[in-house]
């Protein structure tokens, strides 16, 4: 009986240290390594900007209208003629504005005729008063008289300086070096000085040419930073459909609305831009950039790699184990599919797919995901 017993505790014994067996192989099993794709991290130059939507304007745009009631006489101008400024555009018939500028010439001519007679009888009226041939008021009156020729010559003078200026309606010039629209009229249209009447033509501007643009209010404290702190850059990007090739227009902020519209919490924003190559056109709609800032030498990671845990960050990295260790961040930038962060290691790999099956420790099997690529952070906001 006593060696049945034993035999019994001896088996009992075996069967529990089998059971202890099967217990501890699937915990070594419980962290195997697992398949992951890590990139690079990077320091780099990223800058800030802000996009928005802006409408090309000229920055000077000039609808010609006639200053007198005549006729066109004749049109030296083309749809779509380049002109510079100063340069003649517009005949008109001069006839009735030349024949009232002779007429106040010859009035001008018959005035100071009597001027002329008046001032000499002036004269011989202050010999004979010299004399006591005639009295003091005789003399009075003849100054009098002068006085009031002298006077209706200068309004002759002023009336010729008119006719002058209603003769030079006649001719109609550019004001602004530009490019003009469609003409309006022909040789033989009647034309009216009304500011309700249908341009001539219209001249604008288009070399250097603005875009104004609006962006939010929350950027408009590192807008105005940015402004202080010199000139602002600000690019205006190809349209939709235009060729892959072509290149970002470059300009400048010229000026920041001094107020902010409080219907729709936005700010107007001015830039310049040289338009030789004519690729900006008045009134074209298209999307612009504007760098606020650049960070000098930061550390870029993707947005993938960051683990969100209420306001906390981390990523996990690879330790020098070839493990799982996962590090508290500091996010400082984010910017589309890139982020900026403090608390990492220049040197670091972080982990961007496979981080859901993770814990810290757990042995990797990496799979190089390629680095990061250089930020140009489109669209980000300061």
């Amino acid at each position: 009986m006593i060696l049945l017993g034993s035999l019994l505790v001896i088996a009992a014994l075996g069967g529990c240290g089998r059971q202890a067996d099967a217990g501890a192989a699937p915990q070594a099993s419980a962290l195997p390594p697992q398949n992951v794709s890590v990139v690079q991290v990077r320091q780099a130059d990223v800058p800030l900007t802000v996009e928005a939507s802006g409408t090309v304007t000229a920055l000077q745009s000039v609808d010609l209208r006639a200053q007198t009631t005549t006729t066109v006489a004749q049109v030296l101008v083309k749809d779509g003629q380049a002109v510079k400024k100063g340069e003649l555009l517009f005949r008109f018939d001069d006839r009735a504005d030349r024949a009232a500028l002779e007429k106040a010439r010859a009035q001008l001519a018959r005035d100071r005729a009597s001027l002329a007679d008046l001032e000499r009888q002036l004269a011989r009226a202050r010999e004979l008063k010299a004399q006591n041939f005639i009295a003091q008021n005789a003399v009075d009156t003849a100054q009098a008289n002068v006085e009031a020729a002298q006077a209706l010559v200068k309004s002759d003078e002023a009336a010729v300086q008119a006719a002058q200026v209603t003769v030079g309606y006649n001719e109609l010039r550019a004001p602004i070096t530009g490019r003009v629209g469609l003409v309006g009229v022909y040789p033989g249209s009647l034309v009216q000085p009304s500011a309700t009447a249908t341009p001539l033509v219209n001249i604008a501007q288009l070399d250097p040419i603005g875009i104004s643009f609006t962006v939010p209010e929350t950027q408009l404290a590192a807008l105005l930073a940015a402004t202080k702190a010199g000139e602002l850059a600000v690019e205006a990007l190809p349209p939709p459909g235009a060729p892959r090739d072509t290149a970002a227009v470059r300009g400048r902020v010229t000026a920041v609305d001094n107020l902010v519209d409080a219907s729709t919490g936005t700010i107007r924003v001015k830039a310049e831009f040289e338009n030789q190559a004519q690729a900006l056109w008045p009134g074209q709609y298209l999307r612009v950039r504007v760098t606020l800032r650049t960070l000098q030498g930061v550390t870029v990671v993707p947005q993938a790699a960051l683990i969100q845990r209420g306001t906390e960050r981390s990523v996990y990295v690879v330790a020098p184990d070839n493990t799982a260790r996962l590090v508290p961040v500091q996010l400082r930038q984010a910017m589309g599919e890139q982020a900026v962060v403090e608390g990492l290691d220049a040197a670091a790999q972080v982990v961007i797919d496979g981080k859901q099956n993770l814990r810290p420790g757990t042995p990797l099997r990496i799979q190089a995901a390629g680095a990061v690529p250089a930020a140009s952070a489109p669209g980000s906001r300061p």
